[in-house]
């Protein structure tokens, strides 16, 4: 096996195919392509109403373990294992959301896969890409404006400076911006307000969940942005914003094509945060795939308690999308770290920290089960782990009925998830899926609210502060009571502590606060503390990101 080198240096040395010849892959003609570049574009929307009568093909969810800091590398399975299907002659598609500036500026240092597991170009995608986060975060600031300004010339609408529940947004982490003034110097009603990440924006929800443009204009105009004295809704539309927004947005709704390393089609488009959203590429690079390709693989963000559970409750519910199995990836370091190992000792054998760890990934299978989807469970190998700690992993989930596969395809590519690919390939062939959300939307909010905590967090209870039931009454007088709801918590921890690790039950989850989506079409519910304008770290990867002397972008990962 050849020495894996950097990500980067693996990724400069691999000859991209020129995008014309991927989108020819999957039958796509050379003129549906909008170019940016040799190596990315665009694919037109006239093109894609063509596909409409095309027949669907296998859906597959990559999830993951709770979140650590030993990494679980959820993105770089979910490329090795669509690698693995094209070398196994399955025409494959992979369905990814697009990075964040704040993160790759921030802790990740990038967000493309890693190892003979990336797509391509990984500067490219990291840093602007095809320029959609921008787009967003101009469509959003827009309706930001245009709110302040209908105040200054009079008001009409009434309304209340103090309900406007619309912020700001930039794609940057930047702390200082949490909680502004404006208005200040005569320049408008002076109010308190504040800025979150493009990525947590309802525009971004709504972005990837709508299915055409005119369904994205009709959802951006039931934005509530604030109510008036009465405490009636005040919406996008009544301020006569949606049609501008959707005019910023309709590039960007096209979804993008880039390729792996082996040359795998990848559909990148979208990217909302899995806590506050529900953390999935867009619908429409989803369904368009699912015309394309026999075998589409797509990953939900965080752990399968958050991501997992939204992308079947939201995302599927929604639009009607049906997958037909699932991969939950985990690592052994990552399980000694639920087991109680310091991120410093877990480069050494140890069996018992690995068992006391598996709860964790023992329970997201179990919760993968209880929407009816059948579940394998990729083992994201790393050079220390022993046969001893795998053989632990392989025969838990054994018990479970549910198949462990060792995965090497950070080292080997494709070829090193191969047998995960084949496993996947029988689970989907098999017909065991029988689909179904894991409430129904009859149910009140409080109550769907409790169900998720009950079901998938093992939670005693919910703890629901009187401003959100006020509020959730509220909702389902307005007639919002059949939404889902988006749980809003730590990634960290199936409680809202990110401290507790492993699988914790019997715990009360607090819901401190809800807000309504409702041009998404969601209830989020505030459990904890959850901050929408993520900061820097003390050492932000932006100190390793820098241009080289011959032009290229070093210290991205």
């Amino acid at each position: 096996m050849p020495q894996p080198l950097s990500d980067i240096a693996i990724a400069r040395q691999t000859k991209l195919l020129p995008i014309e010849a991927i989108g020819a892959k999957l039958g796509i003609p050379a003129d549906a392509l909008y170019r940016y570049g040799p190596h990315k574009a665009k694919l037109g929307l006239d093109y894609i109403k063509t596909l409409s009568e095309k027949r669907d093909s296998k859906l597959i969810l990559v999830t993951a373990i709770s979140p650590t800091p030993a990494g679980e590398g959820k993105t770089t399975t979910t490329i090795g294992l669509g690698d693995a299907l094209t070398r196994l002659g399955k025409k494959t598609v992979i369905c990814l959301r697009e990075p964040s500036l704040g993160p790759c500026f921030g802790m990740k240092g990038g967000a493309t896969g890693g190892g003979y597991a990336q797509m391509m170009p990984m500067d490219e995608i990291n840093l602007h890409f095809t320029g959609d986060f921008h787009a967003m975060t101009s469509a959003n600031n827009l309706l930001a404006a245009m709110i302040d300004n209908h105040i200054y010339w009079g008001n009409a609408l009434g309304i209340d400076p103090a309900k406007i529940a619309f912020r700001r947004v930039m794609d940057m982490n930047d702390r200082a911006l949490r909680q502004i003034v404006v208005g200040l110097g005569n320049n408008g009603q002076t109010r308190e307000d504040g800025f979150d990440i493009t990525v947590a924006s309802e525009v971004m929800a709504i972005f990837c969940l709508a299915r055409s443009l005119a369904d994205l204009e009709e959802r951006l105009g039931r934005i509530i942005v604030g109510r008036n004295s009465k405490k009636a809704a005040i919406t996008a539309k009544e301020l006569q914003a949606a049609s501008a927004m959707t005019a910023l947005l309709r590039d960007a709704f096209q979804p993008n094509l880039v390729q792996t390393i082996e040359h795998t089609p990848v559909l990148v488009h979208g990217g909302p945060f899995a806590n506050i959203a529900h953390g999935c590429n867009s619908l429409i690079a989803t369904e368009t795939a699912l015309k394309l390709g026999d075998f589409i693989v797509t990953e939900a963000g965080f752990g399968a308690d958050l991501g997992a559970e939204k992308f079947f409750d939201i995302k599927c519910r929604q639009s009607g999308l049906r997958p037909a199995a699932a991969v939950v990836v985990a690592t052994v370091r990552a399980l000694k770290m639920h087991g109680g190992v310091a991120k410093g000792d877990l480069g050494r054998e140890n069996v018992a920290a690995v068992t006391a760890g598996l709860g964790n990934l023992l329970r997201h299978v179990e919760n993968v089960k209880k929407f009816g989807v059948p579940v394998v469970v990729a083992i994201n190998h790393f050079t220390s782990d022993s046969d001893a700690e795998i053989e632990v992993i392989s025969r838990a989930c054994a018990e479970l009925g549910v198949t462990a596969h060792v995965c090497r395809h950070w080292a080997e590519g494709g070829k090193g998830a191969e047998d995960l690919a084949r496993d996947v390939i029988a689970l989907a062939n098999g017909g065991r899926a029988d689909f179904k959300p894991l409430y129904d939307n009859a149910m009140p909010l409080a109550e769907k609210m409790r169900t998720v905590a009950r079901e998938i967090y093992r939670a005693k209870d919910i703890d629901l502060a009187p401003v959100a039931a006020r509020k959730l009454e509220q909702y389902e007088v307005e007639g919002f009571g059949a939404f889902p709801v988006c749980m809003a918590k730590t990634q960290y921890s199936f409680s809202s502590d990110p401290d507790v690790r492993g699988a914790p039950e019997g715990f009360m989850l607090p819901v401190r606060d809800v807000r309504l989506s409702a041009g998404a079409g969601f209830v989020v519910a505030l459990c904890g503390e959850i901050v929408t304008m993520p900061g820097l770290p003390r050492e932000p990867a932006a100190h390793r990101i820098h241009v080289d002397q011959h032009g290229l972008i070093e210290g991205l990962f």
